[in-house]
Order: structure tokens, then C-alpha cells, then sequence
């Protein structure tokens, strides 16, 4: 295992953006699948002991994907995410809203850019996320986005260790 990868969090208030920025020692295959993949989103995309259950995900231009993060009670933190861009491999962006279980969105939202890129072996995965809104940004911070965030692509990592063996 690699211990020199970047692992990178920056949050710009100004700009209402968060920037992300994460290497993986797995191909970029593998990680591209892991973010597009409901059968293997599901298994990392939640900071532990929260689990991620997907309802429905279509990953194509004007698709959906309508998940929850379910706490260990079973509290349940509903989402959508609407894909707007696809360029394989590389990059994709989607809006993200809160939502209730019935799909009622919590607007406004905020917008995800992820650009994929491998070099050597190692697989860089670069977020940017821009919300419409300075307060919805303070309240994903006050929930705890970033230590969430980073808890799931460790267990992303994991991941990507166990299927690089198979």
C-alpha cells in the first residue's frame, strides 16, 4: 500500500466551493467504476458506521441516482444526484440536492465536477464542489462534510485494495 498519496480538503467560503483532491493506488478503470457503479457505490459511499442504499441509479446525461445514508438506527439521509455531463473515464458532474424519501428536493443544491486522471498506476480523483448557497455550504460543514468525506475515501480505499487483489 502506498502511504504518499495526496489526500487533499480545501474549503474557499469566498466562493462558496469545496475542492477535493485524492489519490488511489488502483487503476483509473476500477476507481471510474467504484464512482459510476451502483453495486460498488453502495458498498463505500458512507462514512462507516453509516451504510449507502440506492434506491435507483440511471448513470447517463439527464440521469438520476436517488440514495440514502443509513445510520446504524436507521435513520436515513436521502439524496439525488442528476447527471449532467459524461466524458468516460475522466469526468462527470451532477447536482446534488438533500431530499426527502419521496424525492421532494431540499433546494438549492450544489454542483459536483469529478475529473479522473492516472499516471504510474496511481489514480487521482479531483472534486469540485460549488454550492449555490453560502448557507448550504455552512450546514454541510456543521454536519460534518469533511470528516464524513474523509472517512469514505478511506474506506474507498479499502476498497480498492481488496478488488486490486481479485
Amino acid at each position: 500500500m502506498n502511504n504518499n498519496l495526496l489526500s487533499d480538503f480545501t474549503v474557499d467560503k469566498s466562493t462558496k466551493t469545496v475542492y477535493i483532491n485524492r489519490e488511489f493506488d488502483a487503476e483509473l478503470s476500477l476507481v471510474w467504476d467504484a464512482f459510476t457503479k451502483q453495486e460498488i457505490l453502495d458498498q463505500w459511499w458512507a462514512p462507516k458506521p453509516w451504510v449507502s442504499k440506492t434506491k435507483f441509479m440511471n448513470f447517463e446525461v439527464g440521469g438520476r441516482r436517488f440514495y440514502a445514508m443509513v445510520s446504524p438506527e436507521g435513520q436515513e439521509r436521502w439524496s439525488i444526484q442528476k447527471y449532467t455531463s459524461i466524458t468516460p473515464k475522466t469526468n462527470f458532474k451532477l447536482l446534488n440536492t438533500f431530499a426527502d424519501e419521496d424525492e421532494n428536493p431540499e433546494l438549492p443544491g450544489s454542483e459536483w465536477d469529478l475529473n479522473f486522471s492516472e499516471q504510474n498506476g496511481i489514480t487521482k480523483v479531483s472534486v469540485t464542489i460549488y454550492n449555490e448557497s453560502l448557507d448550504r455550504l455552512e450546514k454541510m460543514i456543521e454536519m460534518g462534510f469533511k470528516e464524513g468525506f474523509t472517512m469514505t475515501m478511506k474506506s474507498l480505499e479499502e476498497l480498492l485494495a481488496a478488488l486490486s487483489k481479485k
